[in-house]
């Protein structure tokens, strides 16, 4: 059974940084996209930045220049290193993989299977002022 783990978040004041990480753990296939997203209270989630397997990223304009996603296709980890950290980025942050096939296995082989969307169980981050 596929699970994200999320760890790294915590408190810090403004201008500090920290750094997210989420581990996928169960018989994976492949994993077309991972990244975070993040819902402030009374908020919607929104999208803080994806990366592809073959390392194509995606930014909320909000984070640019001062967040950066990394990942390790092998360990299937994705990482957010997140720098000059502002009160507004305080949120839950949740990894998300999206287009995650697993391998089915039967008396008659493994197989990938369809593909699915995972997310983990969130991290808060609170930024001080």
């Amino acid at each position: 059974q596929v699970q994200l783990v999320e760890s790294g978040g915590g408190l810090v004041q403004a201008g500090g940084s920290l750094r997210l990480s989420c581990a996928a753990s169960g018989s994976i296939f492949m994993i077309n996209a991972m990244g975070w997203y993040r819902q402030a209270p009374g908020k919607q989630r929104e999208l803080v930045a994806t990366i592809t397997s073959g390392g194509s990223t995606n930014y909320a304009d909000s984070v640019k220049g001062r967040f950066a996603i990394s990942r390790d296709n092998a360990k299937n980890t994705v990482l957010l290193q997140m720098n000059s950290l502002k009160p507004e980025d305080t949120a839950v942050y949740y990894c998300n993989a999206d287009g995650l096939r697993e391998f089915n296995c039967s008396a008659y082989g493994c197989y990938p299977s369809d593909e699915y969307d995972y997310w983990g169980q969130g991290t808060q981050v609170t930024v001080s002022s």
